[in-house]
């Protein structure tokens, strides 16, 4: 019953599939080619991206029923596009542009072109080979004789049916086809989408370009993360500059003017030792800050989960943290983690105008998944100059990513993904 079974259900999956390529292929080949066409009058420039998008996504259902109906795996080549893409004409020329120029975009028409023929053809099989065994039942039950004294007679397959004897041989030849059909159906329909890989896959050297595309983000993400570095050494020379330092100085001038002035009044002598006591905690104090700004202890001891729970703690907001790792992942990856949680913590409290936020931070499939979610007024964007993008650039030395979802009126969600294992 269970070979049975998923045979009909690829029949009718195959039948699905041979009236999509016949009604969708079709139109949108047609549809596409002449926008195209009418590029050089200026028409096609305003159409060729929305039928262009409207064919990634036909293209992008049939990778996911390859997946889901068969377990062929089609990957997805397009280009990405770039996040400051302008809006209005300007941004519909640019779009258009970026298209034509992907080589994938040829590849999905080239696809269209052969999914309504070879495609067509081939996943047909899987409906007809039993619909064409009920017909040849038909054909047993007695239907032969009206047609034949109609018209001569009916050709089914290689049988020419003029007599009963005819019309049971057209029955027990429709039968083999139905056995055929039974085994051979779900290797039709995978057949299918084993076609549309070979031209909607990536091809080699689409791979290798898209490997280039990431060396060269990787490359200029540690470009970021010298700068940023450099940028914090500075913070950190100017900090201790002004904070620690010129403490440090002015307790030993204090100091000093006790040494001198201790016997002459001792009750003067005592007042600035007092001073130069505060003075001493107050630099220990900023020390200790300016250390837990490189890397806060919690974390070093404890790892991510605890650490974000006690910055959390000192936030003016009610914030719940929800953490599950098995384990710990490397300390520059903890350390990107954090400060990039925190980042986002800070901006929702300076921006958001939120009352609640939610933190989760879990482990899986190789990737560290962190969300922070307020409920604030939302409209945050990655923009240059914000602190979004210092997060995206931090994210970015680990090939990591941002992901941003804050509609006007809220709720604000930042996602970020690094890649990285557990110990």
């Amino acid at each position: 019953m269970t070979r049975v079974r998923a045979s009909l259900i690829a029949a009718a999956r195959g039948l699905y599939l041979a009236v999509a390529t016949l009604a969708g292929s079709i139109t949108l080949f047609v549809l596409s080619v002449v926008s195209i066409a009418l590029i050089v009058i200026g028409v096609g420039v305003f159409t060729t991206p929305t039928l262009l998008t409207g064919v990634r996504k036909w293209a992008d259902l049939r990778r996911a029923q390859a997946g889901a109906w068969s377990g062929v795996q089609i990957p997805t080549p397009y280009r990405p596009f770039p996040p400051d893409l302008r809006r209005g004409i300007t941004g519909l020329v640019e779009r258009n542009s970026l298209m034509l120029k992907d080589p994938a975009t040829w590849r999905d028409l080239q696809w269209l072109l052969v999914d309504m023929t070879a495609g067509c053809v081939t996943v047909i099989f899987a409906p007809a080979l039993p619909l064409y065994m009920l017909y040849g039942y038909v054909l047993a039950l007695g239907v032969w004789e009206p047609i034949y004294n109609a018209g001569g007679g009916e050709w089914y397959g290689f049988i020419h049916v003029t007599s009963q004897s005819d019309a049971n041989m057209a029955a027990l030849l429709g039968t083999a086809l139905g056995l055929v059909g039974l085994f051979a159906n779900p290797s039709i329909v995978r057949g299918h989408f084993l076609l549309a890989r070979t031209l909607l896959a990536p091809t080699t050297s689409m791979r290798e370009r898209e490997l280039a595309r990431r060396v060269d983000r990787l490359t200029e993400t540690r470009h970021d993360a010298v700068d940023s570095s450099a940028a914090e050494l500075r913070r950190i020379e100017r900090d201790l500059h002004d904070g620690a330092q010129a403490r440090l100085v002015a307790m030993g001038m204090d100091l000093g003017t006790i040494e001198a002035m201790i016997e002459k009044d001792p009750a003067k002598a005592k007042e600035m030792i007092a001073k130069a006591r505060q003075n001493s905690g107050e630099a220990l104090t900023e020390l200790r800050d300016l250390v837990r700004g490189i890397h806060p202890p919690v974390l070093a001891e404890r790892g991510l989960g605890d650490a974000v729970k006690a910055l959390a703690l000192r936030l003016p907001v009610q914030t719940e943290v929800d953490v599950e790792l098995a384990g710990r992942a490397e300390e520059p990856v903890e350390s990107a983690a954090y400060f990039a949680v925190s980042e986002a913590l800070t901006n929702t409290i300076k921006h958001a105008g939120a009352d609640r936020v939610w933190v989760d931070i879990h482990h899986t499939e190789g990737m560290l998944r962190i969300a922070v979610t307020d409920n604030g007024k939302g409209g945050a964007s990655i923009g240059a100059g914000s602190g979004l993008s210092g997060i995206e650039r931090r994210l970015g030395t680990f090939d990591g990513v941002l992901a941003v979802s804050s509609p006007a009126g809220g709720p604000t969600m930042v996602t970020m993904e690094i890649p990285c294992e557990l110990s």
